[in-house]
Order: C-alpha cells, then structure tokens, then sequence
C-alpha cells in the first residue's frame, strides 16, 4: 500500500486538511484523517509539504496527431483549416509521425495536470495498428488513455480515414477486445459525425456501445453548417433526427453541441445524453457558445475537451474550465450565472463519467490520478480561495508532481519517462519531414 497526504485534499469542491490518500494497485483503497491512520504506518506517508492534491483532469476529447499542425491554419474559416491543414498534412503521416505527435499532445497534457486523455482518432488505414501506436505512447509517458476509435464512412474525406461498415465494425470491435482487460487502456466507438458517417454507420456504433456496456462518442451539431445540412437531407435536426434513429440515450457522448434548441436540450436531458463541451476550439474555428446553463438545467453530464492541437493551440482542462464559465458570464451578461464549482466537476469527475470510468474523485473505488499544487505558487494566492483559483487563475507552475494509478509521471515540472527535450527533436524532424513532402 502506498500513502499519501498534503496540507489539504481538494475534491468534490470539499477541502479536506491533514487527510491521507492509500493506494493499491493503481486503486484510491481509502481517503481519512492523517489523525486516525496506524501509528505504525504514519512513517511510510510521503508527505507533500506546503501543498495540495486534488483529482487528475480528464481530457474528454482530444485528436492527438493534430498537435503537430500548431499553428498550418490559425485564423482560417472551418473548411480552409480542415482542406489545408487536417486533410492535407494527415495523408502523409506514417506510424512514426502519429507517435511523435502523440508524444507532443500528452506531454503537454501531463504539463498542465491531465491524467487521462480520449483520443478520437481516425486515421485507420482500414486497421488497428495506427491506433495501437497512439495508445503505445500514451503508455510510454505513463498516462491513462481511453481510444475512441473513429468510425468514419464519407468518401470526400482521405481514403485513409474511411472504412465500410462491416471493416469499421469489426476493426472496433477487436480493439476494444484486445484492451478490455488493460485498467489503463479503454477503447469505444466513435461514430465521426452526422457528416462523416452514415446512418448505417452510426446505428453500428450506437449497437457496439450497447453490445459491451460502454459510451459512444461523436461529433454532434458543431458547426452550423451541419444543422442546415440536416434540416435539407432529412427534414430533422441533429439531434431530433439522432433521437429519430434511437441512439440518443445515456451512453451517447455528444461532442461540441453548439447549435441546439430548446427542444433538443429537454431532449438531451430526458435521454440522459452527455456531452464533452471543448470551449476554446469553438471560439478558434468561430463555431460559437453550446448552451451550457441551460443544459446543465436539464440535466445533462457535461464533460470537458481540448479537442486537437490545430483547433486549440493549448492542451489543458484548467484553460478550458475558465473558457467555460467566463463565455457563459459574458453571453447572458450576468457575472452569476457559472460557478467554479460546476467547472471542476466537468474537468475531472464528469470527464470519468463521460468515459465510463471511475476517475476524477479522491475517493475509494476510483483510480489514484492525483496532481500535487504548490501552495507557494503565485497564482494560488490567497490561499484560503484555492477552489476558485483552481479554475480562474492557477498557471502550470503551480503543479509539482503528477500521478496516475499511483506512479509518478511529472514531478517539477519534468516528464519522468520520456524527456521533453527528446519529444521536441521528434516533433522537429518530423515537422521537417512532412514539410517536404508536402513542397514537392
């Protein structure tokens, strides 16, 4: 058993001073007053001083090998960005670009607190070996990763993304076999998008999450240029018409969710349909505001996401925490309208609910990611507003240490298990490879 105990714990937005946190396994097995534990046992507590541990965040959704496309499109309109940077560059990339770029995107991550990532990736070359690579480098740094593979059907897009049905079908289901037994490994369909998907293809994904008992996740209603689309193809939008086809339920992970109604947030709500809310690409692309007060009105498990690197030039859940509650302050003029409080839940346990996963509490049962705040730190002053400041204020330097299932990953700022300076000199050559290619 390991032990571990700061100044205070900081979960379910509950401040808990002199508490100790004991761990098996990659497991929380107990949470309690340094007070009560064994004084034969109070000599093994590592003890972090002047600080505070609080639940890892959770990435709900994030495109790992766009990280390497900083930068190609900013300032570009939707279908600039996607015809110039996403699809030109992603036909390119070979295994070794995919790893380095999944290297770059959760080193950043783990830099700014995140413990777990969903990478909704695409790029299948009709087989599961591309996928592997980015759940291998998640593995190398020591994250904990959920692999929502994409389902992808549309011929305008690179042939390297589509599959038919059945090859999409039968590609998941293998993966998620492969990892079902692997605690930091979880795989689930990701049917694209009402765009980048057919019926048929959504109804497969939709039937796999039911099959083995776990979340779906796709884009939904980000732009709107996918609502017109489906109002003139099936007279429905989005969200009706996923209703129609029956597979807005509980394990449904709308991603973005921008454009709604009113009657598709009851709907949402009464289905009780989740989503994985990604602020600052909505504002990059000028996608706009989702409804987040009145969706959290009715109901709905709102998660949140970096979403890619060519989208969100940061990867970090606290950047989005804050992009949360201030755009919902500054749409409905009314400073009161968001609490920190809500945003914390959306970057850790709501994130693991998303997933289908026991993360984002300190609590026995769930899995032991933890980041340890320097009190110290600037940006965490006054103390006695550490809640707040957690959303509003604190910056990267104040996190000392990251764990996850118990194991250190980052500690002063440094990646322990792959060095920074190395994933750079990767990114590097292969930003240079892919640049040539791409000038002849």
């Amino acid at each position: 058993m390991q032990y571990y105990s700061a100044d205070f714990l900081y979960t379910e937005n509950k401040t808990l001073e002199n508490y100790y946190i004991a761990i098996e396994d990659g497991i929380i097995r107990n949470v309690g007053p340094l007070a009560e534990l064994d004084p034969e046992i109070q000599p093994a507590v590592k003890t972090f001083a002047d600080a505070a541990i609080i639940p890892g965040f959770v990435n709900s959704h994030n495109h790992s090998f766009q990280s390497l496309l900083k930068g190609v499109c900013d300032d570009e309109d939707f279908f600039a960005w996607r015809d110039k940077a996403l699809y030109r560059y992603s036909r390119l990339m070979n295994q070794e670009d995919l790893y380095n770029g999944a290297l770059f995107a959760f080193g950043e991550m783990i830099k700014n607190g995140i413990t777990t990532v969903c990478d909704f990736f695409y790029i299948h070359d009709e087989a599961n070996d591309n996928a592997r690579t980015i759940i291998r480098a998640a593995r190398d740094l020591g994250m904990r990763i959920t692999m929502a593979r994409t389902m992808y059907d549309w011929d305008g897009a690179p042939k390297r993304f589509q599959e038919t049905v059945a090859t999409a079908v039968a590609n998941t289901e293998a993966l998620i076999r492969e990892f079902q037994d692997e605690p930091m490994v979880h795989v689930l369909p990701a049917p694209h998008s009402l765009h980048g998907a057919s019926v048929e293809m959504i109804e497969a994904g939709a039937a796999l999450s039911e099959k083995y008992r776990i979340p779906f996740h796709m884009h939904v209603a980000e732009g709107q240029y996918e609502r017109q689309m489906m109002l003139e193809k099936h007279g429905k939008s989005p969200i009706r018409f996923l209703h129609h086809i029956g597979v807005l339920n509980e394990r449904m992970v709308g991603i973005h969710c921008v454009w709604l109604d009113d009657e598709e947030i009851a709907l949402m709500g009464q289905q009780q349909a989740k989503i994985s809310y990604n602020p600052s690409s909505n504002m990059f692309l000028g996608d706009g505001i989702t409804r987040i007060k009145e969706l959290l009105e009715a109901g709905v498990c709102i998660a949140l996401g970096s979403d890619g690197g060519c989208s969100n030039n940061r990867a970090s859940i606290i950047e989005e925490m804050r992009m949360t509650n201030l755009l919902q302050k500054v749409k409905f003029c009314d400073s009161t309208v968001t609490q920190a409080e809500e945003a914390f839940k959306m970057g850790t346990v709501n994130g693991g609910t998303v997933l289908g996963q026991r993360l984002g509490k300190l609590q026995p049962g769930y899995a032991a990611d933890f980041v340890v705040m320097d009190l110290n730190d600037l940006s965490l002053q006054p103390r006695p507003y550490f809640g707040k400041h957690i959303v509003y204020s604190v910056q990267p330097s104040a996190i000392q240490a990251v764990y996850v299932a118990g194991e250190c990953i980052m500690n002063q700022g440094e990646l322990l298990n792959i060095p920074e300076k190395d994933i750079v000199k990767r990114v590097s050559q292969t930003w240079s490879r892919l640049t040539n290619q791409v000038a002849v």
